[in-house]
């Protein structure tokens, strides 16, 4: 907690107790969820703490780079406090999503950076296909 917020003081941002459950929750799973997923999560705890609040929070933690933001497509949203590159894979019919730990893409920059006449700053990449669970109803 004293990195978090020794960072809001830095940036002049106040760590509000919702702020932290926020990014503390975020910290905590593994399971990608969007802000509407963390409003739930957090409204027991936090009950005058709104939707608006969160997404604010959201905003404030990408600005920061304590976390990511995922476009799982049509303007839906998810969030990873694993900030480093790292790959995702969405399923197409529940819309989850999870980390690839096991694929190694650290040097997916520098190969696109030979490809093209580009300075590689960043790169975001996503797999999509369908979960176990999905695969399994389809099918």
């Amino acid at each position: 907690m004293d990195k978090l917020s020794n960072l809001f003081k830095e940036k002049n941002l106040k760590l509000t107790p919702q702020r932290y459950a926020i990014y503390n929750y975020l910290k905590g799973t593994k399971s990608h969820p969007s802000a509407e997923m963390i409003y739930d999560a957090l409204k027991i705890h936090y009950p005058t703490m709104s939707l608006a609040t969160v997404y604010k929070t959201l905003n404030t933690l990408i600005e920061l780079n304590l976390v990511q933001e995922i476009n799982v497509g049509e303007d839906n949203f998810r969030f990873d406090a694993t900030v480093e590159a790292h790959p995702h894979i969405i399923c197409l019919a529940c819309g989850k999503v999870e980390d690839i730990d096991s694929l190694d893409l650290t040097n997916v920059n520098k190969v696109a950076q030979e490809h093209t006449k580009y300075q590689i700053k960043s790169s975001k990449v996503y797999f999509y296909g369908y979960c176990e669970k999905c695969k399994e109803e389809i099918m």
